[in-house]
């Protein structure tokens, strides 16, 4: 596999336990952009929560921000409804 990957580092601003913290996620949706929210799984559960894109990166995967055989995937985009 040598294409570049949509990884993403996410900010879980809702979630006191971990605000001001980023997460690095594999992102199957390419259009993503810093600032969209997004859903996304958090913690040992999976929780799926919502949080805000901090970063967007295209890596090859020996590139990869984290591990990719620990990394999660986001889960969907959130629509504003403007």
């Amino acid at each position: 596999m040598n294409e570049p990957i949509c990884f993403t580092a996410i900010e879980f601003v809702d979630d006191p336990n971990v605000v001001g913290l980023k997460y690095w996620y594999v992102c199957p949706f390419e259009e993503v952009k810093e600032g969209d929210r997004v859903i996304a799984p958090l913690g040992r559960h999976n929780g799926l929560q919502q949080g805000v894109v901090r970063e967007v990166r295209f890596e090859l995967p020996h590139n990869a921000p984290y591990p990719l055989y620990l990394i999660k995937y986001v889960k969907d985009i959130v629509k504003n409804e403007e």
